[in-house]
């Protein structure tokens, strides 16, 4: 690697985000190589959601002294100390490793394919990746190809934001039965996720069961009753697609081992499922007795949903909408699952047999427990979906895990006894929430080093090579890391497949012919 000193130049230290030819006109060279050695370097894993909006809050808030609290989990910082820029330049150099050639994680492989509009936050996180002080490392697997150490030997700071890898068992006898499924493979397989492209749901079946009451288990019921003309104008893939035309289910049910006060998924969602063309909802007036005045003083949020449901529930459908409805779905309550039940070959699941349950009330006192009552019934199914949480993953062994939780554990992001290491996202507080509950998130977690680094907790006075150190390291390992230029042709060519078929894009799901595309 060289450094070349003189009018006219930048430099580039083969991709290691030192100044180019876009540092401001006239800057003397000495001072612009000067400010790049001083400047903190920042490393983000995880190019989902949490890892760009972390490094979007690093690339726009200035390093500055004494930052007080806010609103909304930010942090705004106080005036800069006359003396701060002795320490270092405040501008930032944020690098982004994450493990799958393309960027955006959730947004691209969990958002459900009929809400482009959720997908718009990815032009902001374009911008950001385009930043000159920020840089996109794809095909990087952290724990595998290079390690969380070597990273903190090469950054000033490193934060986590790598999501949530795996998903919460039901713990259950026949879980591993043919036709059961988590939501989150299910989710990955139609969103073009490459671990879930082999995924063979069984759609022959009339009937699916979906375990929870969320939003995920909401958009899985969605997308098996959308009538094709509607997903054949989204970016769903085109082998979900063709098995999604073939299928046979008319009829789902969700169920939660909770009351309808205690559902967790939102009205936009409801709303949604309600008024989808050609299914009916299924509401039993029942269930619902004597809600309307337990949430008179419930929060608005609450207050509305609940409504709907009654709404719907009491409403009876016209008798041309009725026929019209080839298929239904409905909300099953305070059932808990006990067991899969197999064929008579033993091979495939034909049902589930459920608990019944009450509820009492828990500690704190707000909240709910179901308890079985000893009732028990059986619901026949072809096909089973369980939506009850993503889990979290430790990325290293000797990294601090907490397993029961599954988070990291931490202080404002500030991961216990690693000085230096940070997280933010759902590795931090737990797959919860919306992006924008990811973006506060994040934010608060990328103020805290910025407030670390001016208070001297992170020492800065020795430079660190950043991806110069950890480029020579994956080198010398055979990896090959994706830029975001090289992301930016994979997507050219999912758009200019995705037009040809009338479609925003064609996702390509084999990473093999992703690096094909590139040229790796």
């Amino acid at each position: 690697q060289c450094v070349f000193v003189g009018p006219g130049w930048g430099w580039d230290l083969q991709g290691s985000g030192a100044p180019s030819t876009r540092d401001p006109p006239g800057a003397p060279a000495p001072l612009r190589l000067r400010r790049w050695l001083s400047a903190p370097r920042l490393c983000v894993v995880g190019g989902g959601p949490a890892g760009f909006y972390t490094a979007q809050h690093l690339l726009k808030v200035p390093a500055r002294r004494g930052a007080s609290a806010g609103t909304g989990g930010l942090r705004a910082p106080l005036p800069r100390s006359p003396t701060c820029h002795l320490q270092h330049s405040g501008l930032q150099r944020v690098d982004i490793y994450e493990k799958l050639p393309v960027p955006f994680g959730l947004v691209r492989f969990g958002v459900a394919p009929d809400h482009p509009e959720v997908k718009n936050v990815i032009n902001t996180f374009t911008q950001t990746a385009r930043s000159e002080r920020c840089s996109y490392y794809g095909n990087v697997a952290v724990g595998k190809d290079v390690t969380v150490g070597e990273l903190q030997q090469a950054y000033h700071a490193v934060v986590l934001s790598y999501g949530a890898e795996d998903n919460r068992v039901l713990g259950i006898p026949g879980e591993n039965l043919a036709g059961v499924h988590s939501a989150r493979a299910f989710v990955g397989w139609y969103n073009g996720l490459p671990e879930n492209q082999h995924l063979k749901p069984d759609l022959s079946c009339e009937t699916a069961l979906v375990l929870g009451h969320g939003n995920v288990a909401l958009d899985v019921a969605r997308i098996l009753l959308s009538p094709l003309d509607l997903l054949r104008r989204t970016d769903i893939t085109a082998s979900s697609l063709a098995a999604l035309a073939c299928s046979k289910v008319k009829r789902v049910w969700l169920v939660g081992r909770r009351g309808p006060l205690q559902v967790a998924f939102t009205i936009k969602e409801l709303r949604e499922m309600i008024n989808l063309p050609g299914a009916r909802p299924v509401l039993d007036p029942a269930d619902f007795t004597g809600l309307g005045n337990a949430v008179k003083d419930a929060p608005r949020p609450r207050k509305r949903l609940t409504e709907l449901m009654i709404k719907t529930a009491l409403e009876k459908p016209a008798e041309k909408t009725e026929a019209a409805a080839a298929r239904e779905w409905g909300l099953r309550f305070q059932r808990s699952p006990q067991e899969v039940l197999p064929t008579a070959d033993g091979t495939r699941a034909r049902g589930v047999r459920m608990a019944l349950t009450r509820l009492e009330v828990g500690a704190p006192r707000e909240t709910f427990c179901a308890v079985p009552t000893g009732e028990v019934e059986e619901l026949e199914c072809g096909l089973v979906l369980s939506s009850i949480g993503y889990r979290s993953l430790p990325l290293e062994p000797a990294l601090p895990f907490d397993p029961q939780h599954g988070v990291i554990p931490n202080s404002s992001g500030r991961v216990l006894g690693a000085p230096g290491l940070y997280c933010s996202g759902w590795v931090k507080r737990g797959p919860t929430g919306v992006i924008i509950t990811t973006m506060n998130d994040s934010f608060d977690t990328a103020q805290s080093v910025l407030e670390d680094l001016q208070a001297g907790v992170l020492d800065v006075s020795a430079p660190r090579e950043g991806f110069g150190a950890v480029g020579s390291i994956l080198r010398s390992r055979g990896v090959r890391p994706v830029s975001f230029s090289d992301w930016e042709k994979i997507d050219a060519v999912e758009v200019a497949r995705g037009k040809a078929a009338g479609k925003p894009r064609e996702k390509i799901v084999d990473p093999e012919e992703m690096l094909q595309v590139i040229g790796h």
